[in-house]
């Protein structure tokens, strides 16, 4: 049986546009909040493959979108590396020992971290065992360039100031740890792709941080790496970017991947233009429409407009917040499927 959304991804003609939404599985959901207070919090269920099944499988019951996106984070991979991680509550994940000295990188594991990660491999085969045959399940990382900043700065910044001064003051140093992180993810997507996944996206959360020099250096470039690497083994596994806030790069953007992901930020026509000959676009409707049904309604059909039902996957330009109201997230869903339908 064939999947809507991985046929869009590889450009082929679908029934309607597909959808679905970064971080669909999530705290605007009561049944997420539910599963995510039983397992005691954000790490444990992680950690627990049935009740990480759960939730994944939340928005697909209750939404109708057309693909499920693995419940997961992207920094169990710097953990499973050897890196201490808390969740604060207010203030987001934080490495209270960041990566400071050669010693603390040199100390850095790669094949055990991917070995360690099996409660996700094991999360993605109770997926794809429930999930409909005809739904995709997205598996996922973060770049090796926003886990590198995460692992030095030990905790989300406003100002990138420690990891982009040894960006230009120790560059060996940072394409070391970059180097590391890579492999890592190398194999982290691949048995990410041999448990069941359908598809997988790379999330570079922080690409705006740098110039658009040190961005092809220090993290695009990564990224293509570990595309090409993943596009040798399974040709037939659709390979989605989203690199955040690079508008201004798009000339230079090429690799072996199959969709680009838009954020919101960056015009839509702009995108198009510029890759949408090479790349499947996926995006961009700005979140915070989801607080209003009319400007839902207004956003699909600019977007709709736009990309004309053609090489597109629908999805916000970054993820659901987390106080949206339910039935807007269900009516985005319904005005996609009606407005796109062929």
């Amino acid at each position: 049986m064939s999947q809507i959304f991985v046929d869009a991804c590889f450009g082929k003609e679908t029934t309607h546009t597909p959808v679905w939404m970064m971080r669909q599985a999530g705290r605007y959901l009561p049944e997420y909040m539910r599963v995510r207070a039983e397992a005691g919090d954000f790490l444990s269920l992680c950690h627990d493959p049935e009740k990480a099944c759960e939730v994944t499988l939340q928005p697909i019951d209750i939404l109708g979108v057309d693909a499920a996106i693995l419940f997961s984070d992207i920094l169990v991979v710097p953990m499973e590396m050897g890196m201490e991680l808390k969740f604060v509550k207010g203030e987001g994940p934080l490495f209270p020992k960041p990566i400071k000295t050669m010693e603390d990188l040199d100390a850095l594991c790669v094949e055990e971290a991917a070995q360690k990660l099996e409660y996700v491999y094991e999360t993605i085969r109770q997926i794809r065992g429930k999930l409909a045959a005809d739904k995709a399940l997205i598996g996922f990382c973060g770049a090796p360039w926003t886990l590198a900043t995460y692992m030095i700065e030990g905790e989300g910044t406003k100002t990138y100031a420690i990891v982009k001064k040894l960006i230009y003051s120790q560059p060996e140093f940072m394409h070391k740890l970059l180097r590391k992180v890579t492999e890592v993810l190398k194999l982290y997507m691949s048995k990410q792709i041999e448990s069941g996944a359908d598809a997988v996206m790379i999330f570079d959360s922080w690409a705006a941080a740098l110039e658009e020099d040190a961005y092809f250096e220090f993290s695009w470039n990564y990224m293509k790496e570990i595309a090409s690497y993943l596009k040798a083994k399974y040709p037939h596994i659709p390979i989605i970017m989203f690199p955040k806030g690079i508008s201004g790069y798009l000339d230079r953007i090429d690799g072996d991947f199959d969709v680009f992901g838009v954020d919101w930020s960056t015009p839509l026509e702009l995108a198009k233009e510029k890759l949408g000959d090479k790349y499947v676009l996926q995006g961009n409707m700005e979140p915070t429409r989801l607080y209003s049904q009319e400007a839902i309604k207004v956003g699909v059909e600019k977007i709709v407009k736009i990309m004309d039902n053609k090489r597109h996957i629908f999805n916000l330009g970054h993820g659901i917040l987390p106080d949206v109201p339910v039935e807007n997230a269900k009516y985005f869903i319904k005005q996609v499927q009606a407005q796109t339908k062929r």
